[in-house]
């Protein structure tokens, strides 16, 4: 393998021009700015980021690191992946029967009796594919958000052609029948799994995941001022007040990780859910759950369960097309290549120059 240092040359010098302290200037850093009156506002909070940083593995092994890769910094939309993973897991444990169940029968069935927003003829259809995939049509207002606000949005790897300008309110269609990348829902999915698994998503993530991989203490999923909820524990009737966490960081909150933990799951992905310990091979998740997430959606060929594909290695040529990638905005990418057995983090590079560095990674795999 030749030498990695042409592609972090190249990601070190095609950092993203947010600022790195939003409290600073807070009109240059994050994507809610873009949203339309009145949502175009913080509900969670921001944090100071570090500059271009990566991490490489190939073959399990840790090649290359640059940056700072054990600074937690917020990933964006990589948390919905873990969304995912989680609810793979959920599935795994039997709160969930299947992919395919209306997630009202599922949170119903945990013993839940409360409003959740999957009530009523349309949001009932709903079920956890529809959601994974980015095809619920779910309907409603999300911890002050509504879903309206996604409508219309424009993502460069979709080649539909917009219709409308972005938070304009379209057309509902059935659940399972339209895809459209909407932030609003991946939050509802979220709560959802709170109902689910009835503890902190954050907890829930460290028990399953962060801490089997001896994931750093300074992981955080952070909620908004707004999205405590009440659950209640059916074995005794008690309730306690959670908080739901976003998908995402586009309102605030959201996961703040380091790219040494996130290349940790990502490399427990590519190795079929398995982790090598002490005393053996330790499985975190079945190896067909992880076939589901990269399994192409039939409205859009391009992304899987919560995860971005590559087909016909037409939008990232530097990649295999049995690559899958976990996004997030700020130039935050996790890049999962079965065909190079790699995983590639690179966080904070300017997204119109992800392409091209997926090639001068590659010329160095060559």
């Amino acid at each position: 393998m030749k030498s990695l240092k042409s592609a972090v040359l190249f990601s070190q010098a095609h950092e993203i021009n947010w600022t790195r302290d939003p409290s600073n200037e807070p009109s240059n850093y994050g994507v809610h700015l873009t949203d339309p009156k009145p949502w175009n506002t913080l509900r969670g909070p921001v944090h100071s980021r570090g500059g271009v940083t990566g991490v490489v593995y190939c073959g399990g092994r840790l090649l290359e690191t640059w940056g700072e890769p054990g600074r937690a910094d917020q990933t964006f939309s990589v948390a919905k992946s873990y969304l995912a993973l989680l609810t793979g897991k959920a599935i795994e444990l039997g709160l969930i029967d299947n992919i395919d169940q209306k997630v009202c029968e599922s949170i119903a069935l945990r013993g839940c009796k409360s409003q959740t927003g999957f009530e009523g003829p349309h949001n009932s259809q709903i079920t956890w594919r529809h959601l994974l995939n980015q095809t619920s049509e779910w309907s409603g207002t999300s911890f002050g958000i509504p879903d309206q606000v996604e409508h219309f949005r424009h993502i460069v790897l979709d080649p539909k052609p917009v219709q409308g300008r972005k938070g304009d309110l379209r057309t509902l269609q059935t659940p399972g029948s339209y895809w459209e990348y909407n932030d609003v829902r991946i939050n509802q999915l979220s709560l959802a799994l709170l109902h689910i698994f009835q503890k902190p998503i954050p907890e829930v993530f460290r028990l399953y995941f962060l801490d089997p991989l001896e994931g750093a203490q300074d992981f955080e999923w952070e909620g908004y001022d707004n999205s405590w909820v009440q659950v209640v524990d059916p074995t005794n009737e008690e309730t306690k007040l959670l908080q739901s966490v976003p998908g995402g960081t586009h309102w605030g909150g959201g996961v703040r990780i380091s790219a040494l933990d996130q290349a940790k799951i990502a490399q427990m992905m590519l190795n079929a859910g398995v982790i090598n310990t002490d005393t053996g091979p330790l499985r975190l998740i079945n190896n067909e759950w992880i076939s589901s997430m990269k399994t192409p959606c039939p409205l859009a060929p391009f992304y899987g369960l919560l995860t971005w594909l590559n087909p016909n290695r037409s939008t990232f040529p530097g990649a295999s097309e049995s690559a899958y990638f976990m996004f997030g905005a700020g130039g935050n990418y996790v890049w999962i290549d079965p065909e190079l057995d790699a995983v590639i983090v690179v966080r904070w590079i300017d997204p119109a120059y992800f392409p091209a560095f997926t090639l001068k990674v590659l010329e160095a795999f060559s």
